[in-house]
């Protein structure tokens, strides 16, 4: 059942972004319209947005060990295999 469009949105973007866009869409058979109302359906559906949607920060934890790793003087690789790796680390 097709349902009726009565209303429009108006939408400010770059350019490269939205011919992108389009040409993906194309691709898959569709117009930018057509895009967006499935975006908008799927949000409904999922009470949200329809993939997930995060900062790509990593926790104090993680950070803390990542900072660790980076500065450690005495690790110094690629290691060939795991016997070299911790012969290094028991150094």
């Amino acid at each position: 059942m097709a349902i009726k469009a009565d209303t429009n949105i108006t939408i400010r973007m770059n350019r490269e972004v939205k011919q992108q866009a389009q040409q993906i869409f194309a691709d898959l058979g569709m117009d930018m319209t057509t895009a967006i109302n499935v975006f908008l359906r799927q949000a409904i559906s999922y009470r949200g947005f329809p993939f997930e949607v995060t900062l790509n920060t990593p926790n104090a934890v993680t950070q803390t060990a990542m900072d660790v790793a980076e500065n450690e003087e005495n690790i110094h690789g690629p290691f060939d295999n795991v016997s070299s790796l911790m012969d290094n680390l028991n150094t």
